[in-house]
């Protein structure tokens, strides 16, 4: 998981960040960007792709990142999401979240083939978050993030259930859009929400 960061250093570079993003696929809510330069000590907790994390590990392992490295975060909200879509949408969270740390890095290890307009160099890592430990703890501190701020949303909309699904296209989730359409927060362009009735 650190032969990416290790290649980099060996390159001469000193200051190595990690970005990924959360929140690309749902129907609803934003898509947040996490930007992780790791500190020197080793992780006690398990730095994984978030996706394969439980809520618990993955809560334990934001808790260890934010304690122990630098972080930042970049949010696009839906209404954005809708005007420029979600690839736009997902370039300027990840743009965001780089400009944002309070160390700019060096050298940038990124997840996927996302294209960004930055000055750092960089590489894309196809599957990074399995591949990169900067990559999964970015991935971490995007999911944890978004994840709570859809935890805010349910206690607005409780009647979506978007403390269980996070917003994404569960049997639920279109139960409660077909009874309630769609609510301030879901993403209008996206076809599965713009086939039901607008509120």
């Amino acid at each position: 998981m650190r032969y990416h960061e290790r290649k980099a250093q060996q390159k001469g570079f000193k200051v190595i960040a990690g970005v990924d993003e959360a929140g690309r696929g749902p129907l609803a809510g934003p898509v947040v960007a996490g930007c992780v330069i790791l500190g020197k000590k080793r992780f006690s907790c398990l730095i994984k792709d978030s996706k394969v994390l439980s809520p618990r590990q993955r809560l334990i392992s934001y808790l260890e990142i934010t304690e122990t490295s630098q972080f930042s975060v970049g949010i696009v909200d839906e209404q954005t999401i809708d005007r420029i879509n979600i690839y736009q949408a997902t370039i300027l969270a990840m743009e965001e979240a780089i400009r944002s740390i309070k160390t700019q890095p060096d050298f940038i290890l990124i997840d996927g083939g996302v294209k960004l307009n930055i000055p750092h160099p960089h590489v894309h890592i196809k599957g990074g978050d399995a591949k990169s430990v900067s990559i999964a703890a970015a991935s971490i501190i995007a999911k944890v993030t978004r994840d709570n701020l859809m935890l805010k949303y349910d206690s607005l909309y409780p009647q979506y259930g978007f403390a269980r699904h996070k917003g994404y296209g569960t049997k639920e989730h279109f139960k409660a859009l077909e009874k309630y359409g769609p609510s301030p927060i879901h993403r209008k362009t996206f076809a599965p929400v713009s086939n039901f009735n607008q509120t």
